[in-house]
């Protein structure tokens, strides 16, 4: 097998081997995709600055995220149907942060539940949930990830309304699921896929325990009826009450959100547009980071996710006021090219680029990161 040096080798190989309903829904952004091409283009206007003479044998390249100490300032961002790109996908992936030394954060809509993958590790998880019009679900999930162990709870908040995704639709990744001829010879074909899920869990593992073990379908007709666009900050009240833990809210992209979010005292943010998944011709994150890192970094923690690729973005996003970043696309990119081994590989090629902006930029420690090593269009009043 060709060396894996870039997460694009792993996106190759995925794009062989899943069926290609699976890889788009990964690949693919809302809309027109403009913010999912905002997201990479925020990160590409900005440039490193290339410093010589400095004697870097002694850096360490280890922090802390949410008080936990992680190898590298990069955690594996929850992400939904995990599992179906590879036979119990988020336990695989648990694992392989965990050898690595970093944090998994688990979804609401995995096919694993949350008891199977703080199973599966020997240190806490991260979970995030995802609030519909039952409350009854919300609360049953909070009380079983206190029950699992979890160290921290990340509420998502950009989800009140699902953007539409055009590649979903065309190839059938509907609710109910359209099959058609194409797609089913697609996934015989996919034979290494196929084979690593016989015998797992195919079905929204934390669902089944709350609705019973009703198919995929009907779980997913649920999650649609049950999109709540009442959601709002008065519920993070209660959400705190039965959770009594660090919360982090993920989907802030604005500075006056952030500012609430400093003013309810939660422990942390993450400034997410759902990979450009969600809302269209919105901001890049990385546009958006260092006001929101103005605004509110001394009173809590942010972190951001969204178009990271690579450790020379992980280096830039720490630079401009994050404590760290959370991938999502590049390490599914790994598990559906290579199982857990390629998970493995993918935070491999973010440590890599990472320690050698270190070295090249003439930082010892991620603490000494700063603006002062970046080249970039000044911010904005």
């Amino acid at each position: 097998m060709t060396p894996i040096t870039t997460i694009e080798d792993l996106r190759v190989l995925a794009k062989k081997r899943v069926p290609k309903a699976l890889f788009d829904y990964v690949d693919g952004g809302s809309y027109d995709e403009n913010t999912l091409r905002a997201n990479r283009q925020a990160f590409m206007d900005i440039t490193l600055r290339q410093r010589a003479l400095v004697d870097t044998s002694k850096r360490d390249i280890s922090t802390t995220m949410l008080g936990e100490k992680v190898a590298m300032p990069v955690a594996l961002a929850p992400t939904g149907m995990t599992g179906l790109l590879h036979g119990n996908g988020e336990m695989l992936a648990a694992q392989a942060a965990e050898k690595f030394g970093t944090k998994f954060c688990l979804s609401t809509l995995s096919i694993n539940t949350v008891e199977e993958v703080a199973g599966a590790v020997n240190n806490p998880i991260w979970f995030q949930l995802y609030v519909f019009k039952d409350r009854g679900f919300a609360q049953a999930m909070i009380d079983r990830a206190k029950a699992a162990k979890v160290s921290a709870l990340f509420l998502t908040v950009d989800l009140a309304y699902r953007g539409q995704r055009h590649a979903d639709i065309k190839n059938g990744l509907v609710v109910p699921p359209r099959m058609t001829m194409r797609n089913a010879w697609d996934m015989t074909t996919k034979v290494r896929w196929w084979s690593s899920l016989i015998g797992k869990r195919h079905s929204f593992g934390n669902l089944d325990s709350y609705l019973g073990q009703v198919n995929t379908v009907k779980q997913g007709s649920w999650a649609s009826r049950n999109s709540d666009q009442s959601l709002n900050w008065k519920d993070l009240e209660w959400i705190r009450e039965r959770w009594g833990g660090k919360i982090v809210l993920k989907g802030i992209n604005d500075v006056e959100d952030a500012k609430r979010a400093a003013s309810e005292g939660v422990d942390g943010i993450v400034v997410s547009n759902h990979g450009g998944r969600q809302l269209d011709c919105t901001t890049g994150t990385m546009t958006t980071l260092p006001y929101i890192a103005d605004a509110v970094g001394d009173q809590l923690e942010v972190l951001l996710d969204s178009g990271v690729r690579g450790g020379h973005d992980v280096f830039k996003a720490i630079a401009l006021g994050a404590k760290g970043v959370m991938i999502g696309r590049p390490f599914l990119y790994g598990l559906a090219a290579m199982g857990g081994t390629g998970v493995s590989s993918a935070l491999e090629v973010f440590r890599e680029s990472f320690d050698n902006c270190m070295i090249l930029c003439g930082v010892n420690k991620v603490s000494e990161i700063s603006r002062k090593h970046l080249y970039m269009p000044p911010l904005k009043n």
